[in-house]
């Protein structure tokens, strides 16, 4: 186990590192410890089961870490998985993030995650009046950063599809960035499948009478959870713009297919006057009118210009040309 950080706090103040083996380890009223942890084995979270006294279904699913998004009540303490997200490699990646609360202590499980709460930890440490709240502060603060998060991935989606859009508008999309609109899709339809059971999560926080949160903490949750629902806001309207964007290569391309069609129709309209004159002149009959005008054949060549020239021109002012 890569134990982390593991502190004891008092009136919202750091006091000292702890032992998580000290048998003798005990926190008085306005005490709690702050244990963070990155991917436990089994047997590690076994002796936190056993320091904490964690629910051993709990343990399981955060031994596991392939878990949605949930808050779970067992008997005085909560159980709260939340989904951390990056982006990396022009792909989403999540981790787990398990958190254990119980009065005097709060537990987090680390799973797959970049980013490290040790600035996290600063930030709280900081507003020590805020900190002195307790286990259920740490847990609002622990959300929030993971939900601050989420920002960044939206933000890269956002740009990946702004530039396809505006490829889209110039020229014809390329079979490469029509598999990127797919591929963004996907992932974009995966975040969504986190980011509703995080609304949950934090509605539930929010609006449900739940053991070790206090109600003078459910602003904040409420804050957490404003966050989760203007980050899923943009989700969707990332969505839309995907869905727009091939609207939009569609329609482009309908309509410049539509121009060569009407420029290939107008030349071939002017090239059937030549056609036709000459097709007609070409016939091997003996009495043909004109046949034998001494200059039947400039004449020809005369209306043949005329008339090319005279479709051409409608051609250009309609548009077609």
């Amino acid at each position: 186990m890569t134990l982390v950080a593991a502190y004891k706090y008092r009136g919202g103040e750091r006091v000292e590192e702890v032992n998580l083996y000290d048998p003798n380890l005990v926190c008085e009223e306005n005490e709690f410890v702050w244990v963070g942890v990155v991917e436990p084995t089994e047997e590690e979270l076994a002796s936190l089961q056993k320091k904490f006294d964690l629910h051993p279904l709990a343990v399981e699913d955060a031994h596991k870490a392939h878990q949605l998004p949930k808050v779970e009540v067992y008997g005085d303490q909560l159980f709260v998985v939340a989904t951390t997200a990056s982006f990396r490699d022009d792909a989403i990646s999540y981790g787990e993030t398990a958190i254990f609360v119980g009065k005097r202590h709060i537990v987090t499980v680390r799973h797959g995650s970049v980013r490290d709460h040790g600035m996290l930890r600063a930030q709280l440490e900081a507003s020590s009046k805020l900190l002195a709240h307790g286990v259920d502060y740490v847990l609002h603060g622990v959300l929030d950063f993971i939900v601050d998060g989420y920002q960044p991935v939206v933000e890269e989606i956002e740009e990946d599809v702004l530039a396809i859009e505006t490829s889209a508008v110039d020229a014809f999309l390329s079979r490469e960035e029509v598999s990127r609109l797919f591929a963004l899709r996907r992932e974009v339809i995966r975040f969504q499948r986190h980011l509703g059971p995080m609304t949950e999560v934090c509605s539930r926080l929010v609006r449900v009478d739940l053991p070790v949160i206090d109600a003078n903490i459910r602003p904040y949750f409420r804050d957490v959870l404003d966050h989760v629902q203007r980050v899923s806001t943009r989700v969707d309207a990332v969505k839309d713009a995907i869905a727009s964007v091939f609207e939009v290569s569609t329609l482009f391309e309908q309509q410049r297919q539509g121009e060569i069609t009407r420029k290939l129709a107008a030349w071939a309209a002017i090239l059937a006057v030549p056609t036709a004159i000459a097709g007609i002149y070409g016939m091997n009959f003996t009495n043909m009118p004109e046949i034998d005008t001494k200059y039947g054949y400039y004449v020809v060549l005369v209306v043949i210009v005329a008339l090319c020239t005279l479709l051409y021109g409608r051609f250009r002012r309609s548009g077609w040309l």
